[in-house]
Formats: structure tokens, sequence, C-alpha cells
């Protein structure tokens, strides 16, 4: 598998464990907390082998902006946060940092 199919298991994971950390009331329920060491555990071992071919910073660049954005989706739907004008703006920005990066950066190839 290429270094960015495991980036993107490794973002899934750490959205997901993310996700259930919430839902863990501060470890205090089960499931969740089992969830969120597993996510976590499949996340760093996901980033572990994405550095062996992507760049540390470009790594890390793309898994902290597509984290904050599906975090924060998730947020909005499943829990109900509500997002103001500039936590959209800056949700965007980010994105589009991702999107340059992406398309236009020489790193990313």
């Amino acid at each position: 598998m290429s270094g960015y199919g495991w980036l993107a298991i490794a973002i899934l994971a750490e959205v997901i464990a993310t996700s259930a950390l919430k839902s863990s009331n501060g470890f205090s329920r089960l499931w969740p907390s089992v969830i969120t060491v597993i996510g976590y555990g499949v996340a760093f071992y996901g980033l572990s082998l994405t550095l062996r071919t992507v760049p540390l910073g470009l790594a890390y660049a793309l898994w902290s902006g597509v984290g904050i954005v599906l975090i924060t989706a998730i947020a909005w739907i499943a829990f109900k946060q509500t997002l103001d004008t500039p936590a959209l703006v800056g949700v965007g920005l980010i994105l589009a940092g991702v999107l340059v990066i992406n398309l236009f950066s020489k790193s990313a190839a």
C-alpha cells in the first residue's frame, strides 16, 4: 500500500478515536474508551508506515488539516456543536491549505 493509503487509514482511525474520546466521558464508559485506545494505536501505526515514503512535514500537515476538518464536521453533525462564521472561515482556510498542498505542491508528488 502507498504512503498516502496508510495516511488515509491513519486519519480515519484518528477521527474515529477522537469522536469516541468525546463519547467516553473521560474514559468512564468502557466501549468508547476501548475504541479510543485502539483507534489511536491504529492511527499512529498508520502514520509510522506513512513516514516511510511521505515527508514528515507534508504527512503531518495533511494529517492535521484533514483531521481538523473531519472532526469539526462530526462535532457539528453528531454532537450538535454550533459553528459561528469565524469557525467556518477558519475550517475553510484549513481545507484550502490541504487542497493547495495536494493540487499544487511538488512535495505532494
